[in-house]
């Protein structure tokens, strides 16, 4: 299992990978355009050469970025995959001199194992203001906000 970077190359498989969970309402759907803006922001994990999850760390503000786009192909869950993406997205935040990272999650549990906490979403007016007024579910959205201060992990 390798995790690197994201190519443009892999765009279209990332594309794939978070709309197929989009499509069970899982997460939310990104266009191909929103993905190439950001490659970037992912990373992926690639498993006999093939592309088994995604994640992307978006930096929102001088102190604060997101870990959004978390997937995992179902045949690759449950093998520490997604936790592998995180921790390489708290590792960069962290090198960046990011003190804050935060997610929107439907599955708040697997953040809360890792460190984080749960928060008010109205605490985080960057992400309210800048993405989620443009979401289909804003305001009636039911993800969970969890956040995790990386200025005191080793």
């Amino acid at each position: 299992m390798v995790i690197r970077k994201a190519r443009i190359g892999d765009v279209r498989d990332i594309h794939r990978i978070i709309n197929k969970f989009a499509k069970k309402d899982k997460m939310l759907p990104r266009s191909l355009n929103e993905i190439y803006e950001n490659i970037r922001d992912f990373l992926v994990c690639i498993e006999k050469g093939r592309i088994t999850g995604v994640c992307a760390l978006h930096i929102l503000w001088e102190d604060l970025a997101e870990v959004r786009s978390i997937a995992v192909l179902k045949d690759y869950q449950r093998k520490g995959i997604g936790k592998r993406l995180v921790k390489e997205c708290l590792k960069e935040a962290k090198s960046l001199g990011i003190n804050r990272v935060f997610a929107l999650t439907y599955n708040p549990e697997f953040f809360i194992e890792m460190g984080f906490r749960e928060i008010d979403k109205n605490t985080l007016p960057q992400k309210i203001w800048g993405d989620c007024l443009k979401c289909p579910k804003f305001p009636e959205c039911n993800e969970v906000a969890v956040i995790k201060d990386i200025r005191l992990t080793p």
